[in-house]
């Protein structure tokens, strides 16, 4: 059968299978062109250099916003429900801004001091807080507590209320056989993220990060090695040529300059030039109430050892390299006194809603339809590109899903014949963040939650091959499985149907709420989170047929007179690999600023359900680690195994409460 015989019996069988339950839309005049032109003009400005990559904080991500927002006007549906306005407002912090005030000095023994000046000794991180700070300076060597590795730097000195200075990476990094050696990457006791929560949970005042000697060593060797190479090979080139003539003499400046390059190496290398100070708005944004950070240089931070240990930085990475032991130390009779000064940036972002209502006694329940339509803007935080500051279109990412969205809406509007029910559609802000627009959405929603009966999602729709298709949530309903299914086979897509209503998009936030959900998605590929996401990727045709499935999906949930029920699904499903972490089922809640690490639900039967965790709380406690965030409890949670009975700390109501976990198999 040929490819139109075969779309054209597909496109029949979907209408009788369709029609015996559901009712086919009847499409309007007024939609011009066909859907595969609507969706590819949609996605070509969705996804133009022009809109930054839709990251939060850019004006890019507002023109997407305007451009939805008016794509929902001209389908017909209700852009003024919030307030006479389509979009549901609310700031997030996107960045730190440095202000005045910066300073650092150390004070030892008969009026001894060491200033340091900013951007020249130290430079303020971002991702730490704002202070006066001042007290007794601890050397705490890398500030690791691997339980795996028997090192704990912190085990014989309290460094409560002190300053400590840390070293950057880990002990033995020339060691391919040292317990921090990795064969897939870098420790993740070398993450800065890392260091900071040791040393928070430890009581430290503030943090002076230098950067270890090996490294600037390592970079110093690189650079030497380059310029002596460049000087080689100008060199030889020399050598073959016959003097006087022009070659010769612009061969004569190369290898001058060659030497320059040799000689600034090996001068940099003197000078300590290698050291580079990390750069403010390196390593993200911290939260308010975080411990002040700031990274010092190797001359300075020597200076002060010499003074007070009779070591360099270097003596004592050496001799922790040795035995691997740790050399944590008080400075005795030397202090730091400093301040830094840092605001965090709050930036005004948006989810877009249009509302196309129904028609009946069931028109008061709602189907909430969405996709996120933000990305990772220029790269970074992220991005799956390190180092590449190039815009990342995301076209797949989620500008298939929008656009598919937007298709939908104007199809449905377009029906001669009202809905029984009403549905919403929303485009969500903030998604790459971490859900944050449908977290808000669900905390403030504009129609009631015991009334919003279902909720269908689209996230990465634009890539489908061989027919694949994947749809999440099946079994967060008893009939969803059979309605994919019976509808997508029809369509001839080759279903993997997943039941878990959790997973790494939008759908969880309602599915934390107990209402049922249905998630579509076509798998990554190597363009994903990287500026390959371009639009002339995308496979439109296949957006088109999903969409069409989606949409008929939608409707028969609408026109069926019983509600969907709600079913508890253990797990959380991830198109990401997890690693082997223990498994602890607590879903994040992203829309929280407070203290801790804010759930919005744990997964049925998980070890957090088990240990009495619920929604609403604030883990502020895991084991013996201080927790301020996700990071915190991740980092946490890796210290531990399956099997282990962890002490748990949450705030609810206002009260600290203490519960015991026991941890299961990854999963």
């Amino acid at each position: 059968m040929n490819f139109r015989a075969r779309l054209t019996a597909a496109f029949v069988l979907t209408m009788f299978v369709t029609l015996s339950f559901a009712g086919r839309i009847s499409v309007a005049a007024e939609l011009t062109g066909t859907a595969e032109e609507r969706l590819k003009n949609d996605l070509k400005y969705l996804a133009d250099d022009k809109l930054e990559g839709r990251g939060v904080g850019t004006e890019g991500l507002n023109l997407a916003a305007d451009y939805i927002k008016d794509q929902f006007k001209a389908a017909g549906l209700d852009v003024t429900a919030l307030d006479g306005d389509a979009f549901q407002k609310f700031t997030m912090v996107t960045g730190t801004k440095l202000l005045e005030n910066n300073s650092l000095k150390f004070v030892g023994p008969e009026d001894k001091t060491i200033d340091l000046k900013l951007e020249e000794d130290f430079n303020v991180c971002s991702f730490g807080g704002s202070g006066k700070f001042s007290g007794e300076i601890v050397f705490g060597g890398y500030a690791i507590n691997a339980k795996e590795a028997s090192y704990k730097d912190f085990g014989d000195v309290d460094v409560k209320g002190k300053i400590v200075i840390v070293m950057r990476r880990t002990p033995q990094q020339a060691n391919h056989k040292s317990p921090f050696a990795s064969g897939h990457g870098v420790s993740r006791h070398a993450s800065i993220q890392a260091k900071v929560s040791v040393c928070s949970t430890a009581g430290a005042a503030a943090i002076l990060f230098v950067n270890d000697p090996h490294s600037v060593e390592s970079e110093t060797e690189k650079a030497i090695d380059s310029a002596n190479n460049a000087v080689v090979k100008v060199a030889r080139e020399i050598s073959k040529m016959e003097p006087p003539d022009k070659a010769f003499s612009d061969t004569r400046n190369k290898l001058n300059a060659a030497l320059e390059r040799v000689s600034s190496a090996h001068g940099d290398a003197h000078t300590g030039g290698f050291d580079t100070l990390m750069k403010f708005g390196y390593a993200g944004n911290g939260k308010d109430g975080a411990i002040p950070v700031v990274h010092i240089s190797q001359a300075k931070c020597d200076e002060l050892l010499k003074l007070a240990l009779k070591k360099s930085l270097a003596d004592l990475e050496a001799e922790i390299d040795t035995d691997l032991k740790p050399r944590t130390q008080v400075l005795e009779g030397w202090k730091v006194t400093g301040e830094t000064s840092l605001e965090r940036v709050r930036t005004e972002v948006k989810n877009v809603i249009g509302v196309l209502e129904g028609e009946g006694p069931l028109a008061d329940e709602t189907i909430v339809v969405g996709a996120h339509y933000d990305h990772v803007g220029m790269g970074g935080d992220g991005s799956l590109a390190p180092g590449v500051i190039e815009v990342h279109n995301g076209a797949d990412d989620n500008g298939s899903g929008t656009v598919a969205l937007i298709e939908i809406a104007r199809q449905l509007a377009a029906r001669k014949q009202p809905l029984p029910r009403r549905v919403v559609f929303i485009a969500f802000t903030a998604e790459e963040k971490g859900l944050i627009g449908s977290a808000k959405y669900v905390e403030k929603p504009l129609f009631p939650l015991e009334k919003t009966i279902a909720m269908f999602n689209m996230d990465m729709v634009g890539r489908l091959r061989e027919n694949k298709l994947t749809v999440f949530g099946v079994g967060t309903s008893p009939t969803f499985k059979d309605d994919v299914t019976r509808l997508g086979e029809a369509a001839e897509f080759k279903l993997s149907l997943k039941p878990e209503g959790f997973g790494p998009s939008d759908q969880s936030s309602f599915y934390a709420k107990k209402i049922p959900v249905l998630h579509f998605f076509t798998n990554t590929h190597s363009d994903y989170h990287r500026p390959g996401d371009d639009w002339e990727k995308i496979n439109f045709n296949g957006i088109q047929r999903i969409a069409d499935l989606f949409r008929d999906v939608v409707i028969h949930t609408a026109e069926t007179q019983k509600r969907p029920e709600y079913l508890e699904v253990a797990g959380t499903a991830d198109t990401q690999r997890q690693g082997s972490r223990p498994y602890f089922g607590s879903i994040p809640d992203f829309s929280g600023e407070g203290e801790g690490y804010a759930i919005s639900g744990v997964s049925p039967k998980s070890p957090a359900a088990k240990g009495g965790l619920k929604g609403g709380d604030r883990i502020v406690q895991f084991g013996e680690s201080k927790v301020a965030d996700l990071s915190d409890f991740d980092l946490a949670l890796r210290n531990f195994s399956a099997g282990d009975e962890v002490d748990v700390t949450v705030l609810r109501d206002g009260q600290r409460v203490k519960l015991k976990v026991t941890l299961a198999k990854p999963r």
